[in-house]
This record gives C-alpha cells, sequence and structure tokens, in this order.
C-alpha cells in the first residue's frame, strides 16, 4: 500500500536539475509580446493628465492599453468589487496599475512604460492603523463573535489586565513571481498558463474581461513555484492583462512581473493591531475576555471578510475561554490590497492569545506554560469555542505533557534562569507553545472538490483533480491515495497539469485543505474503476465476489476455486476488450460544517489540526540580535499519507513563520511608499537562521476520528504557527533584564531593533 509511506515528491529531480517547467520556461513563439505596467508614484489622489504618446512610440511597442481602451471598467476582486485592473481616476496605493504596454520584448514593454507622464492631485494618505481604527474607515463592517458575558466576567475577576500588540505583515517572496502566458485558440478563445492557486477564479474574470462564457476559457496550472496564498487572488491581474491583449492581438502574451513590481503591485500578509483585556484567578484561569483585532486590508476587501473571521476563529488557539467577546474590524489604509497567507489571519489571532498567556504568568509570576496548560480546553463543559463549535478530537494536552518530557522543558527552563542571572549581556529565554488549527474553509460552499480518473489499457492510470502543486507535494500525495485504492505501484499513477477543462468549478488549493479535498475526489473516482472491475470479475468471469482483491499490484480473485493473480497491464487490457468503462470522475463535499455568520454559531471547521513546539533564543542585549539555539516539535497529522512531505511541511512552515515573527519587516515611507521591495531590504530567513539543534517528531498512534482521507490530517498551515514558540522565547529572554518583574511590550517581527527598544524600555525602572 502506498499511502502512508516516505515517497519522494513526484517532481523532486526535476526540481533540483532544473528540468521542471514553469510557465516562464515555456519556449517563446516568434511574435510573443510581453506586458509590463505602469503604475501610480503617489499612494492617494487623482490622476489630472495621463500622455501615453511616447510609450506608444517607443521602440519595439506592440499596444497600449488604458481605460480608455476598455469598454466598461474591469474590476477583478474575488468576492467584493474595489480592485480594478487599471485605475480610470482615484489612486487608492502607491504603485497601483494604471496602462499596461505589450511589446516585443520584456525589457522594451518595461522601458516603454518609464516615459509615461503622468500628474496628479495628491491627497495625504492613510497609512495609520489607529487612524483608522479611531475614525472607523473600513472596507467591510465589523464583525463580533461572543459566549456569555465577557464584560461582567472581567470586572468580577480577582485580576485583570489590557494590553496592545502591534504584528507586522509580511511579503509572500515566491520563488517564482507572478507570471501569466495567454495564447489566442479557435472561435475567439484563450488558452491561459498560470502560476495560480486558483484556476477557476481566474477562469471566471478571464472571461468576464473578455465578454467570453467561461467554456471558451481554459487556464492550465502545471506548477508555482511557490504560492503560499499571494497566488490565490492576486495571480488574476496577469492572466486578465496577458489574456486581454493575446485576445487583441491574436498572438501569444506574457506578463510577468519583474519582483520589485510583484511587491508593489501584490498584497501581503495582513498587519493587525490586537487589543485585549482579561479577567483571571490567583491560578491563571481565565475568566473572562475581550479580543479586538483589527486587520490592515490595504484598499479593498479582496479576501479581508474571511481572513479577519479567520483571526477572530483563532483567538482562542488552544484555551476555553468561558466568557468572551471578539470584534474583528477590516480597516483600510492607502496600502495594496492584503491578501491570503498562509494561516489566512489564524497566526494573528494566536499570537495575540498566546501574548495574554504570557502577560498572565508575569502578572501572577508563574511559568506561562503552567498558564497555558491550565487553561486549555479539556471535558465538563469546557469544550465549546467562541463560535459555538465543540473541541471533539484535541490531542494538544497529549502534544504539550509529550514534548515537554521529551524536550526536558522543565530542566532546560530552570538552567537558562542560571544563565541569565550569570549573564550580563547574552540573555536566553524558551517557550512551549501549543497550536490549533481549524481545517476547511469558512466559506462552506468552497468545500468540494472533482477528480477525473483514466485507466488506460496498458494498466496506467492518469489523475485530473482541482488541486494545484506549489511544492507541497499535493500531487504525490493523491498519486498515493490513487495507488493505494487500487492496489497499485506508485509508479503506475500519473497526475496532469490542472486545468479547468478537466475538472470544472474548482475551489483554491488554500486552506490546507488540498490533501483533504482532491484527495478525496480521487478516491472517489478510483473507487468507481474498482467497482466496475469488480462487477465486471463477478458477473462475467464468475468470480466470488469476497474474493477479489488490489493488492501488491496485482488484481486477485477466486473463479471455479481456482484464484488467479493477474497484473495491472492484463486487467486492464481484458476489461477494454470487455467494453468497460475505465474512466470516472470523482467529487467530495466536506460534510458536517456550516457557520452561520449573522449570528456568529456554527461549524466552521471539519477538524482540528493541532501541534506544539519548545524554542530557545539567545539576545543580545546590546544589539538585539537574535540566535534560535534549538527548536522542537511534535506535531498531530494523524495517519500520514506521506510522512516525509509531512516533515518537510513542518520544518518549512516553522521557518517561514520565524521569518514573519524576527526577520520580514514591511516598511513605508510618509508618502506610502514601499521601501522594503526586493531582496536588498527585505529580510527572508537565511539557512543561518535556522535553529542550530532543530528536531521534529510526528505524533505516533493519532489517527484522525473524522472520514478524512486514510484519517490523515491536513498539515500546509498549521506548521507556520509553531514558531510563535520562537517570539514566546525572545519576550521571556527580554523579561530576564527585569528579573520577570515586569511584562515585556514586544511588538512583532522581533527585529533586532524591536528586541533592543524592548530591552532598554526594561532597563528603565518601571
Amino acid at each position: 500500500m502506498s499511502a502512508g509511506t516516505s515517497e519522494p515528491h513526484d517532481a523532486a529531480h526535476a526540481h533540483v536539475t532544473g528540468r521542471a517547467t514553469y510557465v516562464d520556461d515555456k519556449p517563446a513563439v516568434h511574435d510573443t509580446v510581453h506586458v509590463a505596467l505602469g503604475t501610480s508614484t503617489i499612494a492617494s489622489g487623482r490622476i489630472k493628465t495621463l500622455d501615453l504618446d511616447a510609450v506608444r512610440a517607443a521602440p519595439g511597442v506592440v499596444a497600449v492599453l488604458s481605460t480608455d481602451d476598455l469598454s466598461e471598467p474591469i474590476d477583478i476582486g474575488p468576492v467584493f468589487p474595489g480592485d480594478p485592473l487599471l485605475v480610470q481616476s482615484d489612486i487608492a496605493h502607491f504603485g497601483q496599475a494604471i496602462f499596461a504596454v505589450a511589446a516585443t520584448s520584456h525589457r522594451a514593454a518595461r522601458q516603454a512604460a518609464a516615459l509615461a507622464r503622468l500628474e496628479y492631485d495628491t491627497t495625504a494618505p492613510l497609512l495609520d492603523m489607529a487612524e483608522a481604527i479611531k475614525h472607523e474607515d473600513f472596507v467591510r463592517p465589523p464583525h463580533r463573535m461572543q459566549r456569555g458575558d465577557a464584560d461582567a466576567a472581567i470586572s468580577a475577576a480577582p485580576h485583570r489586565l489590557s494590553g496592545e500588540l502591534l504584528i507586522g505583515g509580511q511579503e509572500h517572496f515566491y520563488l517564482e513571481g507572478q507570471v501569466a502566458r495567454a495564447e489566442p485558440v479557435e472561435d475567439g478563445g484563450v488558452l491561459v498558463h498560470s502560476s495560480n492557486q486558483n484556476p477557476t477564479e481566474t477562469q471566471h474574470l478571464v472571461a468576464h474581461a473578455l465578454g467570453l462564457p467561461m467554456h471558451r476559457v481554459h487556464v492550465e496550472v502545471r506548477r508555482m513555484g511557490g504560492g503560499f496564498g499571494g497566488k490565490e487572488t492576486h495571480a488574476t491581474a496577469p492572466a486578465v492583462f496577458a489574456a486581454l491583449f493575446a485576445s487583441r492581438l491574436g498572438r501569444v502574451v506574457c506578463c510577468r512581473y519583474s519582483r520589485r513590481d510583484d511587491m508593489l503591485l501584490t498584497g501581503k500578509r495582513h498587519g493587525f493591531v490586537a487589543r485585549y483585556e482579561v479577567g483571571f484567578d490567583d491560578e491563571g484561569l481565565i475568566l473572562g475576555i475581550r479580543h479586538l483585532l483589527a486587520g490592515q486590508c490595504g484598499h479593498s476587501p479582496d479576501l479581508s471578510d474571511a481572513i479577519v473571521d479567520r483571526a477572530m476563529f483563532h483567538a482562542d488557539n488552544a484555551y476555553y475561554l468561558p466568557a468572551v467577546c471578539i470584534d474583528g474590524l477590516r480597516c483600510r489604509t492607502n496600502t495594496v490590497s492584503n491578501t491570503a497567507f498562509r494561516g489566512f489571519g489564524g497566526p494573528q489571532g494566536m499570537l495575540a492569545m498566546e501574548t495574554v498567556i504570557d502577560e498572565i504568568a508575569c502578572a501572577l509570576g508563574k511559568d506561562p506554560f503552567e498558564i497555558r496548560q491550565k487553561n486549555l480546553y479539556g471535558p465538563n463543559g469546557r469544550d465549546v469555542t467562541p463560535y459555538h463549535q465543540r473541541v471533539e478530537t484535541f490531542t494538544v494536552p497529549t502534544l504539550l505533557d509529550t514534548l515537554s518530557r521529551d524536550a526536558d522543558y522543565v530542566a532546560r527552563r530552570a538552567e537558562i534562569r542560571r544563565f541569565n542571572t550569570n549573564s550580563r549581556i547574552v540573555k536566553k529565554g524558551i517557550a512551549l507553545t501549543p497550536v490549533k488549527f481549524g481545517i476547511s474553509f469558512t466559506v462552506t460552499h468552497l468545500n468540494q472538490a472533482g477528480a477525473l480518473l483514466h485507466l488506460y489499457s496498458d494498466g496506467s492510470v492518469l489523475l485530473n483533480h482541482g488541486g494545484t502543486e506549489m511544492g507541497q507535494g499535493l500531487f504525490q500525495k493523491v498519486r498515493q491515495i490513487v495507488a493505494a485504492e487500487l492496489g497499485m505501484a506508485v509508479e503506475r499513477v500519473a497526475v496532469s497539469a490542472t486545468r479547468t477543462d478537466k475538472v470544472p468549478n474548482t475551489s483554491a488549493t488554500a486552506a490546507s485543505s488540498g490533501s483533504d479535498l482532491n484527495g478525496m475526489a480521487a478516491m472517489s473516482a478510483a473507487r468507481k474503476i474498482r467497482g466496475r472491475i469488480v462487477d465486471w470479475l463477478v458477473t462475467q468471469q464468475a468470480a466470488e465476489a469476497d474474493s477479489v482483491r488490489f493488492e501488491n499490484d496485482h488484481v486477485c480473485c477466486t473463479i471455479n476455486g481456482v484464484t488467479s493473480r493477474r497484473s495491472w497491464p492484463d486487467i486492464a487490457k481484458a476489461a477494454y476488450l470487455a467494453r468497460i468503462p475505465l474512466s470516472a470522475t470523482g467529487f467530495y463535499a466536506t460534510p458536517k460544517i456550516g457557520y452561520d455568520r449573522p449570528t456568529a454559531r456554527g461549524r466552521p471547521f471539519y477538524y482540528f489540526a493541532c501541534g506544539a513546539a519548545v524554542t530557545e533564543v539567545a539576545i543580545d542585549t546590546l544589539t538585539g540580535e537574535t540566535r534560535v539555539l534549538r527548536t522542537d516539535i511534535l506535531h498531530d497529522v494523524g495517519r500520514s499519507i506521506n510522512p516525509a512531505l509531512d516533515l518537510g511541511q513542518i520544518e518549512g512552515g516553522y521557518v517561514q513563520g520565524l521569518g514573519w515573527l524576527t526577520h520580514e519587516e514591511l516598511v513605508w515611507d510618509a508618502d506610502g511608499r514601499l521601501l522594503t521591495d526586493g531582496p536588498a531590504t527585505y529580510k527572508i530567513p537565511a539557512i543561518s537562521d535556522m535553529p542550530i539543534d532543530f528536531r521534529v517528531s510526528l505524533l505516533a498512534n493519532s489517527p484522525n476520528d473524522e472520514a478524512t482521507v486514510f484519517h490523515s490530517k491536513a498539515v500546509g498551515e498549521p506548521p507556520l504557527m509553531l514558531a510563535i514558540s520562537a517570539f514566546a522565547a525572545i519576550r521571556d529572554a527580554v523579561a530576564s533584564i527585569a528579573d520577570y518583574q515586569r511584562f515585556v511590550r514586544l511588538n512583532a517581527p522581533a527585529t533586532p531593533e524591536e528586541v533592543l527598544r524592548s530591552c532598554d524600555e526594561l532597563r528603565v525602572p518601571g
């Protein structure tokens, strides 16, 4: 059985040898044209003059597109309007697309775009989140979740505290930037090759822009060089630009953003302002809490409604909150519209909750781990979330107990305290934090998937499904699922590029649901083929029904008392000759889920994925520099489909989370221009930033109680939040400056400047 084994990624060899083909690797035909964009150089105002004569006259220019060339404005907002493809007059952020140029080379297009003459009437940009909150400047209405009377519980509590945490955003920094290539096809249609997590959404918007039915637009995605959510909605614009020019010119068109343009034009992880007020008893048990989570959405809604919702869904993390009120705000700023990023708001909500736990521990002079354990979800009525979903399968207590023992947390914490007493400059810190992350799209209708499976007469299988491959190993996992269902060698199964003309109406590959949804759809298709073969063997070959088995790359059955063992090439050829249909579709819709947003009640998640991490750090209190000394992770993936891929996802997720919380800082100037617009100014984690000692394990013997594919659990997003342990450990190290008597106001990311600021704050007597 292939599922459950550590098979290599299906394209690993192609990746490391450079043979894997990405969109921009496709050979250019002789008359291919390339697109570049002309963008705004202010963050807020109106276009007064737009003169494109020099652009049109530039060498190599084939066509220029502005709003004057469109029959009507094109809005590519994925859920709500507000994202114009090209600006007509009002500028909402620095770097907003105003016009597009098609030329014979990428260089010629970029050089031509720089020749435009633009004049503006400028207005002061809104960049301050506090101002947006104060003036209630929102892109979508606020939302509230509550259970019980939080205000009364806080007022009656023996202890109360309040605080604020500023949480920065994060650039996706995928290795392959945004790119699309459009080819005109007969009957006025178009084929779009795109680096894209959401092919159906792009198909829909390209069809809308061209005035075509969706069946005339095909979107193909073979692989991406990383996505992380940044290609869920923001891959649409380059696809639409390429398709518009391809349709008008009748030529192949490529639209590829430069790295700087990519960072200016595309959204980031939402920055947040988190404010809280909490009441608790002498032991640190939370009695009541209020959370305010305000997300920096940028100039338009994009996916912010659902992202701030998910932050609210995860503002409890792993803790039972008896009386709770959570308010979510979607703040407008004159910056690029922020979008999906691994965790989709969940990390920000969890970070706020873990800050509350740390501050309670400081107020009581206790170990934060003790406070964490005390407040966990548990039996006797302590199992209902703020949105009224019951927590039915919860492995966090087991994870924490096992990891604290295996990582020797108690002894190491005591040793760190001794070290800090004797070390004046370098201070160490340690923290153990849990993760409880809900798995499902919180918009119910997105929880569906389809698959198309062909069994050929030589015994090989070709599968197509709606999920997209961005390096995470989804195709390999689904190959293993199909091979396991058919009892055949995984080498017999191939997965073809995701295409909207093969499997329609697909959801984005997001929300950690890729394997859950597409794996189950593929399993459904495989079971149909298997069922047809069984029926044929029983009805036409007189096989005993109970004797038919699919195992060890063969189909076995008993006919007239004689057991036969036939290879897949043999059985497939015979079934073909017998005119048995060997192609099938599969479909899956997640059961049990549903969230009623007006009442803020329901079951938005099918199940919860859990994990825990211990991180130990050292900081230099004179420079603010941080070093991660050791990280121990224990993560629950249920019955893993592919342990090697899951371990890779956990390691990568932790490091990406480490980047978000310690290195990756987005900086804008007073005019709203992004200053961190390339690898020279924006620091992602390097190999030198990895934990010196990095230990990652999967929780043994932990099947998923829900009927997921082979009872596995999602692993895409949850590991990122394990890096909260590093942030908490840095806060623990800084706290030693004041002998752990004062709480550290440390904001994220904990860059050297921020760490040094917090150290200096504690050096001043409180």
